[in-house]
This record gives C-alpha cells, sequence and structure tokens, in this order.
C-alpha cells in the first residue's frame, strides 16, 4: 500500500457547533494516528479558533462557513492547491446549512471533484429517503416536502458521484443500491470514538442523574422528557436530577431558552449549553443513565456509541434509523413510545429501579460499542483508499 498518503479531511471540528464536528474531531484523530497517512489536510469552517491540531502531520486550512453560498468553490479552489491523494467528506445533507441553496451547493462538491479527477470518499451520515422532513425541521408543506424530495433525490445521485459513498447503517446500503442502481455504496459503521477502559459505576451518593445530548428542537425536544422526569419522581420518591447536554438544533434558535421559561418551576434540571470536547467523558460518566427524547432520526446516533462507550444504559425509542442501528450492532436499552411522557417514565423507572437489569444493558453496550472501534473503521477507509488508487 502507498505510504505516503496525503488526505484532505472536510469537516466541521470543534469548537464548532455544526453538527458532525466531534465525529469530524474523532475521525481526524484517528487517521493522523495511521502511519500510512503522512499528511493530513483538515478542511474546517472559518471563524472558529482550533487551539491546535490533532498531530503534527496534520495542517488546519479553515475555508468555508456555514450557509455560505461561496463554499463549493472555497473548498474546491483549496483541494486544488492541496492536491491531497484522497479528498474524505464527513458529510450529511444539512451539513453546509440551513438555507436550502447553500446546502445544496455545498452538495455539489463530489461531482465536481468527480470530473476534476480528484479520488473522493463519502461518509454520509443520513440519507433523504429515511428523513423525516416535517420533524427534521425542514419543511410542514406537502408541495415543497415534493420538491425537496425531488431536490434530495438529485442531489443524492450527485454525491453518488464520489469514488465510494460509505453509509453508517446496513439498510442505507441497500436503499442507494436498489434505488440508485449504486455499485460504490459501501458500508461504513459509524464506530466508537475512544476504546476506554471498563467503566465503573457511578459512585453512590447525589442524585441520580438522567442525562440527554445533542442538538434540540426538531426531532429531539426535551419537553415530554421533563414531564416524564416530574413523574418519576411523583411515583418513585427518587432523588432524580436531570441534564440536558447540548445546544439548539442551528434551524430551531432559542429552543433550549423557551424550554428553560416554561419549565423554570421544575427543580434540579441543568442545562449545560454547548459541552467542550474535553468535558463530553465527564457529562457521560456522571450520568446514570443517557434517554433519547427522539421523535424521528436522522441517520446514526453517535450519543448512543459514546453512551455505549462509558457503558451507560439508555432509553430509547424504537424507531426508524435508532432502531435498526441497535438490532444491527447489539445495543440495548429500554423503549419507550416516541412522545409519550407516560412511557417514557415507564422505562426510566425500569432502569432506575432494577440495578440488576441497569448493568446488564450497561455491560451489553459497552461491548457493542467496543466491539466498532473508530481506530479500527479507519483502517476500513486505508484499504478502501488503496483499492481507488491502485485502479
Amino acid at each position: 500500500m502507498k505510504t505516503d498518503l496525503s488526505i484532505a479531511l472536510i469537516t466541521p471540528f470543534p469548537p464548532s457547533k455544526t453538527t458532525l464536528n466531534e465525529y469530524g474531531y474523532h475521525l481526524a484523530n484517528h487517521f493522523a494516528a495511521k502511519e500510512e497517512i503522512t499528511r493530513l489536510y483538515l478542511l474546517t469552517e472559518e471563524g472558529y479558533d482550533i487551539k491546535q491540531a490533532p498531530d503534527d502531520k496534520v495542517e488546519i486550512h479553515p475555508c468555508w462557513s456555514f450557509n455560505s453560498y461561496r463554499n463549493l468553490l472555497s473548498i474546491f479552489r483549496k483541494i486544488g492547491e492541496l492536491r491531497p491523494d484522497m479528498v474524505v467528506l464527513n458529510l450529511q445533507f444539512l451539513l453546509f446549512g440551513d438555507k436550502k441553496v447553500a446546502a445544496g451547493l455545498g452538495l455539489l462538491l463530489p461531482l465536481l471533484l468527480r470530473i476534476t479527477g480528484f479520488r473522493t470518499i463519502v461518509l454520509l451520515h443520513n440519507i433523504m429517503e429515511e428523513v423525516d422532513l416535517t420533524e427534521a425541521g425542514i419543511t410542514q408543506s406537502k408541495l415543497k416536502k415534493n420538491l425537496f424530495t425531488l431536490a434530495g433525490n438529485l442531489l443524492t445521485r450527485c454525491i453518488l458521484q464520489a469514488d465510494l459513498v460509505g453509509v453508517t447503517i446496513e439498510s442505507y446500503v441497500d436503499t442507494l443500491r436498489n434505488k440508485y442502481r449504486a455499485a460504490n455504496v459501501a458500508l461504513l459503521p459509524h464506530g466508537s470514538f475512544e476504546l476506554p477502559e471498563k467503566p465503573e459505576p457511578v459512585s453512590p451518593g447525589g442524585p441520580m442523574k438522567v442525562m440527554t445530548f445533542g442538538k434540540f428542537g426538531t426531532y429531539k425536544k426535551v419537553e415530554v422528557l421533563i414531564e416524564a422526569i416530574e413523574l418519576v419522581r411523583q411515583d418513585t420518591g427518587l432523588d432524580v436530577a436531570l441534564v440536558i447536554a447540548g445546544t439548539d438544533n442551528p434551524n430551531v434558535g432559542g429552543y433550549l431558552d423557551g424550554v428553560k421559561a416554561k419549565y423554570a418551576h421544575v427543580p434540579a434540571i441543568t442545562f449545560t449549553g454547548y459541552v467542550p470536547e474535553e468535558q463530553v467523558p465527564v457529562i457521560f460518566k456522571e450520568s446514570t443513565l443517557v434517554v433519547f427524547p427522539y421523535t424521528s432520526t436522522t441517520g446514526s446516533s453517535g450519543v448512543l456509541h459514546q453512551a455505549g462507550s462509558y457503558g451507560k444504559a439508555a432509553v430509547l425509542p424504537d424507531l426508524g434509523d435508532l432502531g435498526r442501528l441497535v438490532k444491527e450492532e447489539g445495543y440495548g436499552g429500554a423503549f419507550f413510545q416516541p412522545g409519550d411522557r407516560r412511557s417514557l417514565a415507564n422505562a426510566i423507572i425500569e432502569l432506575l429501579t432494577d440495578q440488576t437489569l441497569r448493568r446488564r444493558i450497561e455491560r451489553q453496550n459497552f461491548t457493542a460499542a467496543t466491539s466498532l472501534y473508530l481506530g479500527d473503521i479507519a483502517d476500513w477507509y486505508l484499504i478502501h483508499m488503496e483499492r481507488l488508487l491502485a485502479a
């Protein structure tokens, strides 16, 4: 295999708050750890002060901005300057903006790179066929849904012009191959960011912390979780604290501020705001369990993989991509009906009061998370790169 690979990785990167920034951080770290990769160009968003590159072989090139109409050309121009052996895009449909034109223009990048001869791998975290446009906060209009579906199909065909499109869920492979007759699609699982030592149970003393983590306001809503926690306290008398870790979804600015005002009377709720990368382990390790108050899904869940890697039990809605991921990768949890506070409260109570069950699910999730380690997935990328560069 070529042992002096140069790779351009297009991704948001902390302290950016754009979705996939954390995945980009860990993927860059694992790429930088590979001996075969001698130069990693990190093509990131402008306007963020990245304190330090992950490795001395990494060069940081801020060259695009969320919702900029110039991203397609500015990224392409930078790639033309750097001339990497391989371009990797850490991609989902709203990566480049929540304005539809800006988002769509950025998704033309795989087609432009293919036309101009650059070898390209796309890691596609969601597909339009599995996105609920209403729940994702994109549109409620039936006409607009039809238009977005048509545009999504066309943009998917542009993305499929990459040399390889990796997706994180097995059913996505089937959808892209069957619907678009795509032969260049492969499974590249999400993977767990780190390979930690077996976690210790949360020390007794103080409240039991129920935590949720993400970007909230569209299909991730916390009202039902807060109301469920009130029911848990009423039914059990347990000392339970709720930790809401994360920020607003870019499509729903001010959402969490509105929730704070509405539920100001409910005690023991912590809104952490943006969680810096170095504080993420602390948030997870201090939690008794992790809740996913989702009404829909838009791809594989990085938070579930993180919860597993820290040995945490999960409370999950059995729906869509998340349900498939749980089954395919061997995760476990207590399940509830999406949007039903009583069902959610019952699932939380089940895990808080049955320590034997909770410990079993913690072990199950830790095993599932550590069996698919992102460091190993990075080796899968290298295998695909070797094949593509030899062609």
